[in-house]
């Protein structure tokens, strides 16, 4: 399995880049799987629905299954953030994982960046940051030696990530 972060600041455009490379991955023959970090307490389930209901009367995991689909709740008993490497492994196998946010996190990633951020990027001091994605690349506030794509090239993108998958290979053993 490959997995590839993609991080950047909020309503940089992590979410429809995913959108794009997700398709392109898929022609190629690859099988992608997304793991998104949200921010504020999120739901997907709706009051007065079954799930709901279960989860409501204090349930630790609920799974919804049909023919087609499959969803699993899980309610912290405290208040915690998993990590990028627990979420990995509670994944079924795949060829790509593309995870949204986490920028912290100790997995090869790319940094959108857009040409009117006032924060710092965080390539320049992040090891894991593999390549740069934006609207203005030459306009990088730091030069780097990394690969610069444009952000509406998302077809350029998707060839590098497949040329490089040895490198974006995940490794849990190395992530306790």
């Amino acid at each position: 399995m490959k997995v590839l972060g993609v991080s950047g600041r909020s309503g940089s455009g992590k979410t429809t880049l995913i959108e794009r490379l997700i398709p392109l991955l898929k022609a190629a023959g690859q099988r992608v799987s997304v793991i998104k970090h949200a921010h504020t307490r999120f739901d997907i389930d709706h009051p007065g629905k079954d799930s709901w209901r279960h989860r409501e009367a204090g349930a630790f995991e609920v799974i919804v299954a049909s023919a087609s689909r499959l969803a699993k709740m899980r309610e912290f008993e405290i208040q915690g953030h998993p990590t990028v490497h627990q979420l990995l492994a509670e994944l079924v196998e795949c060829d790509w994982v593309l995870v949204e946010g986490f920028k912290h996190a100790d997995i090869h990633k790319i940094e959108l960046l857009k040409a009117a951020d006032d924060e710092p990027p965080t390539y320049p001091d992040d090891p894991f940051v593999i390549a740069v994605v934006t609207n203005a690349a030459v306009g990088l506030p730091v030069a780097t030696g990394r690969p610069v794509f444009d952000r509406n090239d998302a077809p350029a993108l998707a060839q590098y990530l497949l040329s490089q998958g040895d490198r974006c290979t995940y490794r849990p053993e190395f992530h306790g």
